[in-house]
């Protein structure tokens, strides 16, 4: 009942947050509030219960769009369907890259960044700039509303005041991996806190300043966050914050120009031994039942998605109905309209390669249909044309599927234990000191073991970055991590590693090194004249 409970405080709080906040957006993404009583009036923080709703409020622009349905935005000038956190982060993280084909062309958007020829209009960019500032503006508000002043003059009692400690935590870790991710894919972001002036110019940082400051911010919450798997599903503890701080030390070559493994393998440390397990089965991660299956020990972080309580286009509805074939109508199987979304998503060839033959035939996280298809798409806008896959379900585990055969009931795992243990490999080959040996091949080993691959027994030499480079392909795909990671691999731009369409050629062509970061969207460069666009747009 957690999941439920805390879906309609998100709901509740969504819609208050939503309604006033964001009477004061401009269609050119000015999110920033105008004044704390335009926002929410005193009234509503006469029941103490609503620093906890203001909070789910955060929460759930990372999940929901708007008050009005699964179709509405809160945004002037943004479509919900570009602009859906988890979805439009899928799109730049792995439809840019190599394992995923969108069909419908004529979705905004999508048709520039499957084939990364964007440019600073392409809606989706636009729209993970702007969530992801709506996120910092009202995680903002919400450390407004909460400080110690404000407290004693609403004369809030000391158990609420206690709490409020936590939930400020928690608002400062939302804030912080907004900007992690803004980090990542502009190298740029407007930069404001809960001390900025309302109505103010926002500052625009770079990326050193971004790196600093989540890094400072995410070590200074950490004793007030709960511990691992402590808190209520779908709000984050320390281990998120970890995982955060161990995302940005393995990436920081790439942002700062720094090595910093040794300080991604100690956080990588602290999450395994934060209690965390890897669910009995690979597929539990991805059901609709994975909030209370064997998944929700391996699982750091979802996004939340309920077939009643939250319906959005998020990644996993999308995943879902894409994932039912135009020859298949396999969508009855997953939960969904027997023929979902006829052929939606489909598989680059490179992808379907790391899985062809041998021992991982019968490995468990290889869920790819071949049926009479072609591996090859020569055509995007031929359906049947390219393999499809069933990663994602809204089935589950125990039998049965998810309330609703649209909007699917499987959250999102933004961040899982997986991972770790391939970052924490990783880390150790580049450089980092502070593995153990033992445990590394043992994180890889277990992996391998329950995906059934009947190589499970691999030792230290047979672990190398080409080797963890694939091996994160296969344990990670289409959960929004690959364009970061063939980035800090060197593959992403350039002409040393091509897949299909890349670069919008058939067979894929060399990227310019500008392309590792998107242009900041010509809306906000207007909006705050102290960004500046990114080389090459």
């Amino acid at each position: 009942m957690m999941k439920k409970i805390f879906k309609i405080e998100k709901i509740a709080a969504l819609f208050l947050v939503m309604v006033f906040a964001m009477s004061s957006c401009t269609k050119d993404l000015d999110i920033t509030p105008k004044d704390d009583q335009d926002l929410l009036g005193e009234d509503f923080f006469k029941d103490e219960t609503s620093y906890k709703r203001l909070l789910a409020g955060v929460y759930g622009n990372l999940s929901l769009t708007g008050v009005d349905g699964p179709g509405s935005s809160n945004i002037d000038g943004l479509d919900a369907g570009t602009s859906q956190f988890g979805r439009v982060l899928l799109y730049l993280q792995t439809l840019s890259a190599d394992q995923m084909i969108w069909s419908y062309e004529n979705d905004p958007g999508t048709r520039e960044i499957q084939r990364n020829i964007w440019n600073a209009n392409d809606p989706i960019i636009l729209g993970m700039f702007g969530r992801s500032h709506v996120t910092i503006a009202f995680a903002n508000n919400f450390l407004r509303e909460t400080t110690d002043a404000k407290l004693t003059e609403r004369n809030v009692s000391a158990t609420t005041k206690t709490e409020i400690v936590k939930y400020r935590a928690e608002a400062r870790l939302l804030r912080a991996m907004s900007y992690y991710y803004m980090m990542d894919l502009f190298g740029q972001a407007n930069f404001t806190t809960e001390e900025d002036a309302i109505n103010t110019s926002p500052k625009a940082y770079d990326r050193t300043q971004l790196f600093e400051f989540v890094e400072s911010e995410l070590i200074a919450i950490e004793a007030d966050l709960a511990d691992p798997l402590a808190n209520e599903h779908g709000r984050a503890s320390k281990g998120v914050a970890w995982m955060i701080l161990a995302k940005i030390y393995l990436n920081a070559e790439v942002y700062i120009g720094q090595d910093k493994y040794t300080e991604c393998l100690d956080y990588c440390k602290k999450i395994i031994s934060g209690g965390y397990a890897l669910a009995a089965e690979y597929s539990h991660n991805f059901m609709a039942d994975n909030d209370i299956n064997s998944a929700k020990n391996e699982i750091i972080f979802p996004l939340i998605s309920d077939g009643t309580f939250t319906q959005n286009f998020g990644p996993t509805t999308v995943m879902v109905n894409g994932s039912v074939g135009s020859l298949e109508v396999n969508g009855a199987a997953l939960g969904v309209g027997a023929g979902g979304w006829g052929g939606a998503l489909r598989l680059r060839k490179e992808f379907v390669e790391l899985f062809d033959g041998g021992i991982y035939n019968s490995d468990t996280r290889n869920t790819i249909i071949s049926g009479t298809r072609s591996k090859e798409i020569t055509d995007i806008s031929n359906k049947d044309q390219g393999y499809i896959l069933e990663k994602y379900s809204n089935a589950k585990s125990t039998g049965g599927f998810g309330v609703d055969q649209t909007f699917v009931d499987t959250d999102f795992p933004l961040f899982r234990l997986a991972d770790v243990y391939l970052m924490y490999a990783e880390a150790h080959l580049r450089g980092g000191t502070g593995a153990n040996p033992t445990d590394l091949t043992g994180f890889i080993n277990e992996l391998r073991t329950r995906a059934k691959n009947p190589q499970n027994n691999l030792t230290i030499a047979d672990i190398n970055l080409d080797f963890i480079i694939d091996e994160r392909s296969r344990e990670l795909h289409w959960e929004a991590h690959r364009r970061q990671d063939l980035i800090r691999f060197g593959r992403f731009t350039g002409g040393n590693y091509n897949w299909a369409w890349k670069g919008n050629g058939t067979n894929g062509i060399a990227l310019p090194a500008t392309l590792k970061l998107y242009p900041i969207p010509s809306a906000s460069l207007k909006s705050n004249p102290e960004l500046k666009q990114n080389d090459g747009y």
